[in-house]
């Protein structure tokens, strides 16, 4: 009985207490609350920006692909200058979207056209981790745009003029694209209040803003800088039969760049959400991972059977080749970048197979045409990023695209409006009308940029460098001390010979702008009157 007087009395305690302090724990309860909001909100920030710092760094870490696969695509005399390049690549982009490529890009308070937000001129307004690691993520997008131009203009391409194109292409050209479909007041944006027909363009990851802006600046500079010494013609300017094909030097750097590429796309692709912790962002950035691992896939098959057919055709044997796999691949991957988040796992497998197709007659059409390509970067980037957006305005299905973009889209693709009976196009049309506003704004800037440089002579090497390699000539040696000791056609000893002799006695003295495509003249090197060819017997 007493412990029972006891236990009411301390009841009684209880009440009386929080009766008389209930405004105090309500207090209390609710500033518990709001901490436990705040550091949930701070923990999913947290999580967001190191999501986009993984995401970032893999994408960036594609910098290392591409200077395998280029440097094993391309003949050992020039390996040195090509992976110097892909340096210079993320260096010239790190500034030159540091300066003023991200205020173009991203600057609120501007137009359709550019960005003009003072503050992120240098970045100098962004003081959070949200806004950084968004500046880090969106620079290494523009570093692997700069990036693809690199081989497909090298062994003949001074490193001045790379450097000046990779600083203006990052500062100026490609964060006007980034603006008009990626800015929310871009007029091709989804997010613009009044969308372009309604929709808007749909380039998840860039198929056409960063795959198609440096495709088109690869064509162009191969374009003005002319093909390389002997590739389709000879000594004396004639049209070779067939067109000369130069070995690559190690099949071994290609295969390796093209794994590092591939592995740094689900980067590119599932990083594009630039978050995780968002509702749904999960899933579309596991989807854009299964349809880039398909898209990858099918084109690699396709690319190689397709050419295994063509070659069966043409010769009457069947061969395998691994460059066409390896290379139809990437293009797969390029094809399903802008639709990644928005098309069926079956659709990721036929765009790439797709894309693997026109790889391997792009590549073929480049030839035909004597556009020397020299690790086929514009079929890869180009053509397979034209077919990506298209593929886009066909294939994307309805409760994917809402997911990735939210309930507000009201248009799809093609293919899916036919099933609905409508016929509704918009997306399709709105898809290429981005693609020719990429076209157009980067012929208008590259074509007068390019032309200008091999006006003044700032673009092309020397013949007789380009004979010798880059390494030799202008980067203190072979990238292999073995090099000089072989009998390699590709390094010609009477070149190096006559090289540094020419430089020793002060004599060479180069004219014209160094763009000959047929072969070293007579106008174009003064070595003490002598015509190199009469020296050097290269049977180029």
């Amino acid at each position: 009985y007493q412990d029972r007087i006891k236990s009411s009395r301390t009841k009684v305690f209880i009440i009386l207490f929080l009766y008389e302090n209930k405004r105090k724990l309500i207090r209390l309860l609710n500033m518990t609350t709001r901490s436990l909001e705040t550091s949930l909100d701070q923990l999913m920030d947290n999580v967001d920006v190191f999501y986009s710092l993984w995401a970032g760094a893999m994408v960036f870490g594609m910098q290392c692909g591409f200077a395998m696969l280029c440097a094993g695509s391309l003949r050992q005399k020039n390996a040195k200058n090509i992976m110097l390049q892909n340096i210079l690549d993320a260096c010239g982009g790190a500034i030159g979207f540091f300066l003023c490529g991200y205020a173009f890009a991203f600057g609120s308070n501007s137009n359709s056209f550019i960005g003009s937000t003072r503050d992120l001129f240098c970045i100098q307004g962004l003081t959070n981790g949200t806004d950084l690691i968004d500046f880090f993520f969106q620079f290494a997008f523009a570093a692997s745009c700069a990036t693809i131009v690199a081989g497909t203009i090298a062994e003949r391409c001074k490193m001045f003029a790379y450097f000046s194109y990779a600083f203006t292409l990052t500062a100026f050209v490609y964060p006007i694209v980034v603006h008009a479909v990626w800015n929310k007041e871009g007029f091709l944006s989804t997010a613009n209040e009044s969308p372009l027909l309604g929709v808007g363009m749909i380039d998840f990851a860039g198929s056409g803003v960063v795959h198609m802006t440096g495709g088109m600046c690869a064509l162009i500079g191969a374009i003005v800088l002319g093909p390389r010494i002997g590739r389709f013609y000879d000594e004396n300017g004639n049209t070779l039969d067939e067109p000369h094909t130069f070995q690559p030097h190690s099949v071994a750097l290609q295969c390796l760049g093209t794994f590092i590429l591939w592995f740094g796309w689900y980067g590119f692709n599932a990083g594009s959400t630039l978050g995780i912790s968002g509702e749904n962002y999960g899933h579309v950035a596991a989807l854009a991972a299964v349809n880039t691992t398909m898209s990858g896939a099918g084109a690699a098959v396709s690319s190689m059977i397709l050419d295994s057919i063509l070659g069966f055709k043409r010769d009457g044997e069947v061969h395998y080749d691994l460059t066409m796999a390896m290379n139809g691949s990437l293009a797969g991957l390029v094809g399903v970048t802008g639709a990644c988040a928005v098309v069926e796992p079956w659709a990721g497998l036929l765009i790439g197979m797709v894309s693997g197709c026109i790889y391997c007659l792009g590549s073929s059409l480049l030839i035909k045409l004597k556009i020397d390509d020299s690790v086929d970067g514009v079929p890869v980037h180009l053509f397979a990023g034209m077919w990506g957006c298209i593929a886009t305005g066909l294939f994307a299905e309805p409760l994917r695209t809402k997911l990735a973009y939210g309930d507000s889209v009201e248009h799809f693709g093609w293919f899916y409006s036919w099933g609905r009976g409508s016929g509704d196009a918009n997306l399709l049309l709105a898809e290429i009308c981005g693609i020719l506003f990429i076209v157009a704004w980067t012929c208008a800037t590259m074509v007068p940029f390019f032309s200008l440089l091999d006006f003044f002579g700032l673009f092309r090497i020397n013949p007789l460098e380009e004979m010798v390699g880059m390494d030799i000539s202008r980067h203190r040696g072979p990238a292999y001390q073995h090099q000089l000791d072989e009998s390699d056609k590709d390094i010609h000893k009477e070149a190096v010979d006559l090289l540094n002799q020419s430089r020793s006695q002060h004599k060479y003295n180069l004219k014209g702008n160094g763009n000959n495509n047929n072969g070293p003249a007579k106008d174009e090197l003064d070595l003490s009157g002598n015509n190199p060819q009469d020296d050097i017997n290269a049977n180029v």
